[in-house]
């Protein structure tokens, strides 16, 4: 490969900053920063689950501090309205008239916690906002940021008083990111820092990212070369999805373009311009870990969908 093929400036910087930057509030949590990342230079948006206390909320609030974006946290919960995450109209008495209020979906970076809680009405409005990225309100459209990135947080052991999300609004998200506990080491190092100066954490001087830099790793991203044998082994992974013997639903057209820029993701990430295998094998358990429905009896005998797409990139072959 030529050195120009063997550069990818923009996006390695990226990853280098946000892995120094962050870790200076979040210690460990490394799947979940660059998958975060790459769910922005993807331009789409994840829905990240994991028990509580595990430094989900704060990884997302300190992304967006570094990122310098505007950021709104949501908190789902049972009663939430519609109105309630993209405003409504309010009567205005003294000039007569009607004023649209903006709700917390008029921003750049936007946390819903525990959107599992939200009512189905709620979670559709704000599944359209991601999906269309923009807002109607009584027939005047409101366009959102062309940075607005949704991370939707879930507690995967609580469910009284929760809406799980139906495949079909499971499927809009880019990524599904799984959050597990830190090593012993991360975690003492999280106690030592909480036992110095716990209130100093999320204060934390952060040197911001250029807002170019961001914008030139979108490019480059989308710029990566795919040759014809690696598209074609992505979309027999995607297929192998809708035939396995373990599963009742498959991967969608939509899973596919998905795995696509996200793999582009992963390749630039390892300094890259052109795209390998490995790449989509990398991208292949967040991003289609959620889109996939289980048969019965194989939720039955411990199956994950994660176990399944293990068995497909084993199974189908990889070409030279």
């Amino acid at each position: 490969m030529t050195d120009q093929q063997m550069n990818s400036t923009a996006v390695q910087t990226l990853f280098d900053k946000a892995m120094c930057e962050i870790g200076k509030v979040v210690v460990g949590q490394q799947e979940l920063v660059e998958q975060a990342i790459v769910t922005l230079l993807a331009g789409g948006h994840a829905l990240v689950e994991g028990v509580p206390g595990v430094a989900k909320t704060l990884a997302v609030k300190t992304i967006a501090r570094w990122l310098a974006l505007d950021y709104s946290r949501i908190q789902g919960t049972p009663d939430m309205m519609p109105a309630d995450i993209v405003g409504t109209n309010i009567f205005m008495a003294a000039q007569n008239s009607f004023a649209f209020h903006r709700g917390p979906a008029f921003t750049q970076f936007l946390l819903a916690d525990e959107i599992n809680r939200m009512p189905p009405r709620t979670q559709a409005a704000l599944l359209e906002c991601m999906e269309e990225r923009h807002i109607t309100s009584d027939g005047v459209r409101y366009d959102l940021d062309p940075y607005f990135t949704v991370f939707a947080t879930e507690n995967p052991i609580e469910f009284e008083g929760t809406y799980p999300l139906p495949e079909a609004q499971l499927d809009r998200f880019l990524l599904k990111i799984c959050v597990g506990y830190p090593t012993v080491e991360q975690e003492r190092v999280v106690l030592e820092r909480h036992h110095a100066a716990p209130q100093l954490l999320e204060a934390a001087q952060l040197e911001p990212l250029d807002p170019q830099l961001l914008a030139a790793a979108r490019r480059e991203v989308r710029e990566t070369l795919v040759e014809p044998q690696i598209l074609d082994y992505l979309l027999a992974v995607v297929r192998k999805t809708r035939e396995w013997p373990t599963l009742a639903l498959g991967a969608s057209p939509r899973a596919a373009t998905a795995l696509l820029i996200v793999s582009k993701a992963y390749a630039r990430r390892d300094g890259r311009n052109y795209l390998l295998p490995d790449d989509v094998k990398s991208a292949a358990l967040p991003c289609l870990r959620h889109r996939l429905q289980l048969r019965p009896e194989a939720e039955l005998e411990g199956y994950t969908a994660d176990r399944a797409l293990t068995d497909i990139l084993a199974a189908v072959a990889v070409p030279q």
